[in-house]
C-alpha cells in the first residue's frame, strides 16, 4: 500500500509539473548553417507568409530570399536577379501579408533614382511585373538615399516619401500613398516652414487612415531638443496641422512617436532633462487626439529617488538614468501605453562616451543635400567595424513602465542585468514579445563561458516572473535578440552565431 500511495503522489507531482510546463511551454527550433551565410550576412526577417519563414539575404555579390518551413528548413532559394547590381541598390523595404510580400526597392541609374515594387508569393518567387513607382533627376553630388518608405499598422496602405530641402527655408515632403494592391491613393505636395539651419524633421510615421504623422524640432548640433512640433496630415485635407509642445523650460532628448489606432491618438514621449545637457530627469509625455485636435495629455514625468536607487546599476542614484534610452513604446487598447528604457553606454580607452557624442549621427548629414532622409534603414548590415580603436559596448538595466489612458503611473519593473561584448553589441540588449495577456522580455545572461537566452514575463498588472531556462538551448548558438522579430501572436524569430555563421531560431510558445 505504501509503494501505491508513493506512486500516486508521484503521479500527482509529474501531473502537476506538465501542466506547469504547459503553461509556458515553449520549444525552439534552429536553422541550419549554411555556407552562404557567414558572419558578415546582411539579412532582413521578411515574416511568415503561407505558412512558410521568409528572410532576405545578401553577401553584397548576390541577393536572394531563403524559405523556411514551420520546421525551419530551407525548402527554396530565390535568386533576386532582377534587383540591380548590390552596389546601386540603395534601399530595400518588406511588408509582409498572409499570403504575399511587397518589396520596395531603390535603386540609382546614370543620376536617376528609381523607386520600384515588387510582388513575391510564399515561395519568394515574383509575381507579375515591376511596378515603377516613382523616379528623380539628382545631382552629381547629392545623397542617393531618397525615399523613406513607411505603411500602416493595418497594412493595407503605403507611403513612399521624398523631402526636397534645396529651399532651406521651406522643405517640400512628395507623399504617394498606396493601398495594399500598389494602387495609388493619393499623391501630396506639402511644404514645412523651416526656421533655421538647427531644426530638422524626426521620424514619419502612418496611420490606418492614411495620414502622416512627424516631428519638427530644433537641436543645435548634437545638443538637447529646445523645441519641437508635431505633424499630421488630415484626410482630405491637403495641409499639415501643426501643434507646438509646451516643453519650455526643458529639454528633450530624442522624440518617438507611436500611434494609437484604435484610439484614434497620436502618442510622443522623450527623456528629459530640467537643464541644458544635463543629467536625466524623467520622461516628456503627451497624447494627441486626432479627432478633437487637442492633446489629452502633456505633462513632464519624474522619476523618483527610489525608482532611481533600484535602476542605477553601476552609476550614482543622480545619475541613474544618464546612460537610458527608450527603445519601445507599446499601445494598449483602452488607451494605456507601455515605454522600455535600457542602459546603454561604450568604454574605450581613449575616448569618453556621452549621449550627445553623435548618437544619432552626424549634424552636419544630409546639410547640403538636394533630398534628404530623417531616419535609417531597419535593415541589420552585418557585423561591420565601428571603430578603429578598442571599444567595449555595455547594455545594462531594462526599465519598462505603464501609464493609463491619462497619463498616470501604474507600474514599473526594473530588471537587473549586465551585458557587455567587444568590438561589437550584435549578442547585447533584448527583445519584447507581446503575446497578449503578457509581455515576455528576452535577453542573453553570462553563464560561464556562455550567453544563454533568458526569458521573464510581465503581466498585465505588473507581476514580473522569472520563466525556468529555455527548452533545447543549444550551447553552440549565440542568439541576438534585439534583432528578432515577431512574425505572429505566439512566435519570434531570433538569429543567431553558430561557429561563425548566421543561423535563425524559431522561439514557439504554446
Amino acid at each position: 500500500m505504501k509503494k501505491l500511495a508513493k506512486l500516486f503522489v508521484l503521479a500527482g507531482t509529474l501531473a502537476l509539473t506538465l501542466t506547469h510546463e504547459h503553461s509556458f511551454g515553449q520549444r525552439i527550433i534552429y536553422s541550419d548553417a549554411e555556407k552562404d551565410d557567414h558572419r558578415r550576412l546582411n539579412f532582413e526577417i521578411m515574416g511568415r507568409v503561407g505558412g512558410n519563414f521568409l528572410l532576405y539575404k545578401n553577401n553584397r555579390v548576390r541577393s536572394w530570399i531563403s524559405v523556411m518551413d514551420e520546421e525551419l528548413q530551407v525548402i527554396a532559394k530565390e535568386e533576386l536577379g532582377y534587383l540591380p547590381n548590390p552596389d546601386k541598390t540603395i534601399n530595400i523595404d518588406f511588408f509582409a501579408y498572409p499570403e504575399f510580400v511587397w518589396m520596395i526597392y531603390q535603386y540609382e541609374r546614370k543620376n536617376v533614382i528609381y523607386c520600384m515594387a515588387a510582388k513575391l508569393d510564399r515561395m519568394g518567387k515574383r509575381v507579375g511585373e515591376l511596378i515603377e513607382l516613382d523616379t528623380t533627376h539628382i545631382g552629381f553630388a547629392s545623397d542617393n538615399r531618397l525615399y523613406a518608405v513607411t505603411g500602416s499598422e493595418d497594412k493595407r496602405k503605403i507611403a513612399v516619401i521624398k523631402i526636397n530641402t534645396r529651399d532651406r527655408a521651406l522643405y517640400k515632403i512628395n507623399s504617394l500613398l498606396f493601398n495594399d494592391k500598389m494602387d495609388l491613393i493619393r499623391k501630396d505636395l506639402l511644404h514645412i516652414p523651416i526656421e533655421d539651419r538647427t531644426v530638422q524633421l524626426g521620424d514619419i510615421e502612418l496611420d490606418n487612415e492614411g495620414s502622416l504623422v512627424l516631428t519638427r524640432f530644433q537641436q543645435t548640433f548634437n545638443d538637447n531638443i529646445s523645441n519641437a512640433s508635431l505633424l499630421y496630415l488630415k484626410p482630405g485635407v491637403d495641409t499639415l496641422e501643426e501643434y507646438r509642445l509646451s516643453i519650455a523650460g526643458n529639454w528633450l532628448d530624442n522624440l518617438r512617436i507611436k500611434i494609437d489606432n484604435y484610439n484614434k491618438r497620436y502618442i510622443l514621449t522623450s527623456l528629459f532633462s530640467k537643464e541644458r545637457r544635463g543629467g536625466i530627469d524623467g520622461y516628456y509625455l503627451m497624447v494627441y487626439n486626432k479627432s478633437s485636435s487637442m492633446p489629452q495629455v502633456e505633462q513632464f514625468y519624474t522619476f523618483s529617488d527610489q525608482l532611481r536607487q533600484e535602476a542605477k546599476g553601476n552609476a550614482t542614484t543622480k545619475t541613474a538614468f544618464n546612460d537610458y534610452f527608450i527603445r519601445q513604446l507599446i499601445t494598449r487598447r483602452d488607451g494605456g501605453w507601455l515605454i522600455g528604457s535600457e542602459a546603454y553606454y561604450t568604454t574605450s580607452r581613449v575616448n569618453t562616451w556621452n549621449r550627445w557624442d553623435y548618437l544619432y549621427g552626424s549634424p552636419f548629414l544630409g546639410m547640403n543635400n538636394y533630398y534628404t532622409l530623417p531616419y535609417s534603414n531597419r535593415m541589420w548590415w552585418g557585423s561591420m567595424p565601428r571603430n578603429q580603436q578598442a571599444v567595449r559596448y555595455h547594455a545594462d538595466n531594462i526599465l519598462i513602465q505603464s501609464f493609463s489612458p491619462a497619463g498616470e503611473l501604474e507600474w514599473s519593473q526594473v530588471i537587473d542585468k549586465s551585458q557587455f561584448d567587444d568590438e561589437t553589441d550584435d549578442l547585447l540588449s533584448y527583445q519584447l514579445m507581446n503575446t497578449g495577456g503578457e509581455i515576455h522580455v528576452l535577453y542573453n545572461q553570462q553563464e560561464r563561458r556562455d550567453k544563454l537566452l533568458s526569458d521573464l514575463t510581465i503581466q498585465s498588472k505588473g507581476q514580473l516572473a522569472r520563466n525556468p531556462a529555455l527548452k533545447n538551448l543549444d550551447s553552440g548558438h549565440q542568439f541576438m535578440p534585439a534583432k528578432g522579430k515577431q512574425v505572429s501572436s505566439r512566435i519570434m524569430i531570433i538569429p543567431t552565431v553558430y561557429r561563425g555563421y548566421i543561423c535563425f531560431a524559431k522561439v514557439e510558445y504554446n
